[in-house]
C-alpha cells in the first residue's frame, strides 16, 4: 500500500505539474489582489493606456489562435474534406477552451466585470462595435460548447442527448463560420476609431480584412501545432485513424496556410501602397514593420511551401510555430507596440509583472484543462460505441 501511494505521488510530482502548480498558486494570489485592490493594484494601465496585455495578448491573440475550430469544421463539414475529420474534435476543443479563457480574461480587465451582461439585458448597445464583438463572442462560445458536447456526452454515456447534438453539427458549423467572420474582422475594426493613436504603418482601412485573414492563418497553423504536441504527449490516447491521418493534416493545412500567407502579404503591400506609407519604412517603426511583414509573413509562407513540396513534415511543423508567433506579434504590434506611438517613452505602457502573471495563469489553466479532457474523453480517438457515426 505504501509503495502504491509513493508511486502515485511520484506520478503527480512531475516537473510540469510542479511548475503549473506554482503558476496557478501565484495566479490565485494575484486574482485576490486584483478583485480586492482594483486594477491599480496589479496593472500599469492608465487613462492614456486603458488597454494592456490582457486585451492585446489574452483577447486579441487568444481569439486568433482559437480560430482552428471554425476553420477545421468549415473544411470538413462545409467543403467536404473528410480526410481531415480526425482534426475536428481537437480543434473544436482548443477553440472552446480558447474562447472560454478569453471571457475569463475579460473579467480581469473590465473594471466592473459583474456588469458585462448589462448591454444584453439592461440596455442594448447595438450601435457599438464592441457590442457586436461581445455578442458574437458570447454566441460563438455557446456554439463551440455545443460542438464539443458530443465528446462529453459519449464520455458520460448519454446516447440520446449525443444523437441530438450530432444532428446539429451542420447548422452549428454554418452559424460558427458566420459569427467568426463577424467578430474576427470586427476586432480589427475596433482600431479604426483611433487613427491618431495607431502608427500609420499599422493603421489601415483594411484592418478588418487583415484580422479576418490572419485568423484563418492562425487557425490552420494552430491545428498543426496542437496536433504535433498531442502526438508527442498523448500518442497513447490516439487510435489508428488519428495516427494515420496526422501527416496528411499537416501537409494539407500547411499548403493552405502557404497560399493564404501569400495572399495576405500581397494585400498588406496593396494597403501600404493605397495609404502611400512608403516613407515610413525608413524609420525605426518601419524597420519593425518589415520584421513583421517579411520575417513573419513572407518567410514562413516560403517555408510552408518548401515543406509541402518536399513533404518535409518537420519544416511544416516549425513553420506552424513560426506563423503562430507571427500572428501573435501582429496583434501585439497593433494593440501595444504601435499604439500611442507618439507618446513620450515615460508615458508609454509596459505591463506590470502581475499582468504577465495573470496571463501565464490563464494559459496554464487552458493547458491543464486540455490535458484533463483529452486523457478522459474521446477527443483523440473514436469512442468504441460510436465508431463511424461522426
Amino acid at each position: 500500500m505504501a509503495d502504491e501511494t509513493a508511486a502515485a505521488s511520484k506520478a503527480y510530482l512531475t516537473p510540469f505539474n510542479m511548475v503549473a502548480g506554482i503558476i496557478v498558486l501565484l495566479g490565485v494570489i494575484i486574482t485576490v489582489l486584483r478583485f480586492t485592490g482594483g486594477l491599480a493594484a496589479v496593472t500599469n494601465l492608465s487613462d492614456y493606456n486603458p488597454w494592456g496585455i490582457w486585451i492585446g495578448f489574452d483577447l486579441l491573440v487568444g481569439v486568433a489562435l482559437a480560430a482552428g475550430g471554425y476553420v477545421t469544421s468549415a473544411a470538413v463539414y462545409l467543403f467536404g474534406m473528410k480526410k481531415y475529420h480526425s482534426a475536428v474534435r481537437p480543434a473544436v476543443l482548443t477553440g472552446f477552451l480558447g474562447y472560454a479563457l478569453v471571457v475569463l480574461a475579460l473579467h480581469y480587465d473590465v473594471g466592473r466585470p459583474w456588469r458585462l451582461p448589462y448591454p444584453f439585458i439592461v440596455q442594448q448597445g447595438s450601435t457599438s462595435l464592441l457590442f457586436e464583438v461581445a455578442a458574437c463572442v458570447a454566441l460563438y462560445l455557446t456554439v463551440l460548447f455545443l460542438e464539443f458536447s458530443p465528446a462529453a456526452l459519449e464520455w458520460l454515456g448519454l446516447k440520446r442527448a449525443r444523437r441530438l447534438a450530432v444532428r446539429l453539427t451542420m447548422a452549428l458549423t454554418i452559424f460558427g463560420v458566420i459569427l467568426s467572420t463577424l467578430h474576427q474582422s470586427s476586432l480589427g475594426a475596433l482600431f479604426l476609431i483611433a487613427p491618431s493613436k495607431l502608427h500609420p504603418l499599422w493603421y489601415s482601412s483594411y484592418l478588418p480584412i487583415y484580422f479576418f485573414i490572419t485568423s484563418i492563418i492562425a487557425g490552420l497553423s494552430m491545428v498543426i501545432f496542437e496536433s504535433t504536441l498531442s502526438h508527442h504527449y498523448f500518442a497513447a490516447k490516439m487510435d489508428a485513424n488519428h495516427l494515420r491521418e496526422k501527416d496528411g493534416i499537416a501537409l494539407g493545412f500547411g499548403k493552405a496556410a502557404s497560399f493564404i500567407l501569400a495572399g495576405y502579404f500581397a494585400i498588406k503591400v496593396i494597403g501600404l501602397a493605397a495609404d502611400d506609407n512608403w516613407h515610413w519604412l525608413g524609420t525605426g517603426y518601419g524597420f519593425w514593420y518589415l520584421v513583421e511583414l517579411v520575417g513573419f509573413v513572407l518567410l514562413p509562407c516560403f517555408a510552408y511551401a518548401v515543406g509541402v513540396r518536399d513533404k518535409n513534415l518537420k519544416l511544416i511543423k516549425w513553420s506552424a510555430v513560426w506563423t503562430v508567433l507571427g500572428v501573435a506579434l501582429n496583434r501585439l504590434n497593433v494593440s501595444l507596440v504601435a499604439f500611442n506611438w507618439h507618446l513620450p517613452s515615460g508615458e508609454r505602457y509596459f505591463p506590470h509583472w502581475m499582468e504577465i502573471g495573470i496571463s501565464l495563469f490563464i494559459v496554464t489553466i487552458g493547458v491543464l484543462a486540455y490535458k484533463f479532457i483529452v486523457t478522459r474523453m474521446p477527443i483523440l480517438y473514436e469512442h468504441p460505441d460510436f465508431q463511424g457515426e461522426h
